[in-house]
């Protein structure tokens, strides 16, 4: 196997799952729902739940787990997919921290329900650590900390010393510590809540791509499904609908998994338990200690393609994988001689304004969740369980949440899009330059304008 072996080593541990049949003819439904990762079988599977009648129809492209949800960094994370202040503009403060609050329920509702099921998915409890590591880096540190407790967030700031007891980063000055946050393996978490939502009854149909959705209507090569709410649940794939194009933004993102260490590397490493990692760069990486005791470490190497374009099957770039060694190894340098196995790439999507969104139009039955800017694994639960109450028309303290109906702006057309994106990375790259080997102690200007024009703050 090579370093760059495309879709993702989740699916390389586990092997790919036998393809479910097309769909054959023209259907109908009651509930339709478009894309087979966390957010349509999470919607599946508590329609199902809270009555069993329903005929709920997946359609699914390639296989179900196939994108993101197959493919991610394996946090389950109660962070916010969205921003406090604009939220908080037009629905109040105490719904924000409401929100956070099922945010962080959510983390635990998926371990409750995989354990109620009987998926085993490596899921294990013990928080995140995002580590300051350069002296830049550390008053934002302290910052982000003040204003996430402002809302209610569990998240506590350590020392230096209380940071290296947990993981040995290089030159680590401090870190935040969030509760609320669960490594899992995600492959094997969407491919069992496939087989569960299967055996409650639901139709998932597999190689079967999409080619519109109207009111009422999915229509496909080999059949059309009517049914009365139809949800788009395809994430960093929607911009291939007819009409999305600019919805929602197509944001890349890389990954790569080391070889097996040995309890010899993982004292050197001090990574105490399962507890996650990420940092306080402006292009921030992400990480996680895998339950075969290999380090998985991603971040954005080639952030965007042209005209919203995403990867093939998760192939890499070489030059993708060198940066994200490079990261892994000022990390912690004492992995400077270990093999990387494998490299893969998948897609998230990011709104304009940032925000997350579900919502559902009672007139055409159209219901949509996603735009959870790498924050999903948890929010697609929760986007499931308020799908389920706005489709069966329960009012419930979910469907108050400040990012239901929410509407954002659309991104702009290209090449504009893609000059943005790009300048915004570079932006960010030479700001965490800046920071890392250029000895500033505050937050570099560049990334201060970055985030301005990404509309960020």
């Amino acid at each position: 196997m090579t370093a760059n072996g495309g879709v993702s080593y989740w699916y390389r541990e586990i092997g790919l799952p036998d393809r479910r049949p097309p769909l054959d003819r023209s259907v109908e439904a009651d509930v339709c729902i478009v894309g087979a990762g966390y957010t349509g079988l999470w919607t599946a599977y508590y329609l199902k739940k809270a009555d069993p009648g329903l005929r709920i129809a997946v359609l699914e492209r390639t296989f179900a787990g196939y994108g993101a949800s197959g493919r991610n960094g394996g946090w389950i994370t109660a962070a916010l997919a969205g921003s406090r202040r604009r939220f908080a503009a037009t629905h109040g403060r105490q719904s924000v921290i409401d929100l956070q609050r099922a945010m962080n329920a959510s983390v635990d509702e998926i371990i409750a329900v995989a354990a109620a099921e009987g998926i085993e998915a490596d899921i294990v409890k013990h928080g995140m650590l995002r580590v300051a590591h350069a002296p830049a880096q550390l008053p934002r540190l302290r910052a982000q900390v003040a204003a996430a407790r402002e809302w209610a967030d569990d998240v506590v700031l350590l020392d230096a010393e209380e940071t290296v007891a947990r993981i040995g980063v290089a030159g680590a000055l401090g870190a935040s510590f969030a509760p609320h946050c669960a490594r899992v393996q995600p492959a094997k978490l969407v491919q069992g809540l496939a087989r569960v939502v299967e055996g409650l009854g639901v139709r998932i149909y597999e190689s079967t791509p999409v080619t519109d959705i109207a009111p009422h209507t999915a229509v496909t090569p080999y059949g059309t499904v009517r049914a009365a709410y139809v949800i788009r649940a395809t994430e960093g794939f929607t911009a291939g609908l007819p009409g999305e194009r600019r919805t929602w933004l197509p944001m890349n993102s890389s990954l790569i998994v080391t070889e097996p260490l040995g309890d010899r590397m993982w004292d050197r490493i001090g990574w105490q338990g399962a507890v996650l990692l990420g940092d306080m760069s402006h292009a921030y990486i992400y990480a996680q200690r895998t339950a075969d005791a290999r380090i998985a470490i991603g971040g954005r190497g080639w952030p965007y393609r042209f005209g919203s374009g995403t990867d093939h099957d998760g192939r890499t770039r070489a030059s993708t994988v060198r940066q994200l060694r490079e990261a892994l190894v000022r990390l912690f340098p004492v992995t400077a001689g270990v093999r990387i196995a494998h490299a893969w790439s998948g897609v998230l999507g990011v709104p304009r304004d940032w925000c997350s969104t579900a919502g559902l139009d009672p007139l055409t039955g159209l219901g949509w969740a996603g735009g959870y800017v790498g924050h999903g694994v948890a929010t697609t639960n929760l986007a499931g369980r308020t799908l389920r109450d706005l489709i069966l028309g329960r009012e419930s303290e979910l469907t108050g949440l400040p990012w239901v109906g929410w509407r954002v702006r659309k991104w702009e057309p290209e090449p504009l899009r893609w000059l943005g994106v790009q300048g915004m990375y570079a932006a960010y790259r030479e700001a965490d330059r800046q920071e890392t080997t250029g000895g500033r102690i505050t937050t570099s200007r560049i990334a201060k304008l970055a985030d301005r024009v990404a509309r960020r703050e």
